[in-house]
């Protein structure tokens, strides 16, 4: 048997991938999988425990998309700060009616933007209409994925960066006024950047919290994306406090050996959190949950990633690619 593939180089993702069309396409993509109508088995790996990292596979169904991927994702934290990536990938598609491979794409690229775009979904969901303000805790990929994302959906006036690294925050805070047309500048601190902030963005590699309940204004939004074994980027009465939300209650409340996030599962062990109060994106979007119920009330959309986002993202980028005729075909 012969297969044709299609290979999507990771230029071909960044010129095909439209980030508003994946924005609004994640929408029904996570209501489907809170309904149920999206298979997303839960992810396995294989740990290198001399390096502290590890390689995830991520399969997923989604029949309303008519996709059916796998993204093979490797997980090393000690990159962060380096010229690699601390999340790199390759996603495969197939033939849902064949099952036979159909395409490859740059999976490190596509992990980048759909993390900040479903980021940026919770706050179209959750976060006050006028929120204008926005704090980015983090200076890597993930940091100016969510800059760019959550600018799509709230008119943000000003932007605070922080990170380890002063110069590196002085670096993507102008990076980011150049792009966005934006008042950027480098906050001192975590704390300076969250202290008013409307909206925060979490994109660290997790050790102390950075986001803490006493820097939180009422009403705050913050997204947390930050993932690592022993560490945490949202202290217990940030999470005992707010709304939390998340793409999948099982995936995020997995053990953290299989890459649940320990923001949450350790309130929960600790009894600080109620599972009952942990409610999913799509549920939001399918109007199942209300969602915010005043002004003053904090929230918290703690992301661990799921296969749906990385089909939702695949989905557009072949379809763009089969219309322009791009990527180039390899024969198996």
């Amino acid at each position: 048997m012969i297969c044709r593939v299609l290979v999507l180089d990771r230029d071909d993702v960044a010129r095909l991938l439209d980030l508003d069309a994946l924005i609004d396409a994640l929408a029904p993509a996570m209501a489907d999988l809170s309904a149920g109508r999206a298979s997303v088995p839960d992810r396995t790996g294989a740990e290198l425990p001399e390096v502290g990292g590890r390689l995830l596979s991520m399969p997923g169904s989604v029949p309303s998309l008519g996709s059916l991927v796998t993204k093979l994702v490797t997980v090393f934290p000690r990159n962060a700060g380096t010229a690699l990536p601390t999340h790199q990938a390759v996603i495969v598609v197939f033939d849902p009616s064949t099952g036979a491979p159909t395409a490859l794409l740059d999976g490190t690229l596509i992990t980048a933007v759909r993390t900040g775009a479903c980021s940026a979904l919770s706050v179209r969901l959750l976060a006050p209409e006028d929120a204008s303000v926005l704090a980015i805790l983090g200076t890597g990929i993930q940091a100016r994925s969510h800059a760019r994302a959550v600018t799509r959906v709230r008119q943000v006036r000003e932007i605070r960066v922080a990170g380890r690294d002063r110069s590196r925050a002085e670096t993507l805070a102008e990076e980011l006024a150049k792009e966005l047309g934006t008042d950027a500048r480098a906050a001192v601190s975590y704390r300076e950047a969250v202290e008013g902030a409307h909206l925060v963005c979490a994109t660290t590699h997790p050790g102390d919290p950075v986001v803490r309940r006493e820097w939180l204004r009422p009403g705050t939004h913050v997204t947390s994306v930050g993932w690592a074994p022993a560490g945490r980027e949202v202290d217990d009465a940030t999470v005992a406090e707010a709304l939390v939300c998340v793409e999948s209650r099982r995936t995020a409340l997995a053990p953290v050996a299989s890459a649940g996030s320990p923001d949450l599962v350790e309130p929960l062990r600790d009894g600080l959190l109620d599972e009952a109060r942990i409610v999913e994106l799509g549920e939001l979007v399918a109007g199942t949950h209300p969602g915010r119920t005043s002004a003053e009330q904090l929230t918290l959309y703690k992301s661990v990633g799921v296969a749906v986002q990385d089909a939702t993202a695949a989905t557009l980028v072949l379809t763009a690619a089969r219309a322009a005729g791009a990527g180039r075909e390899l024969v198996l």
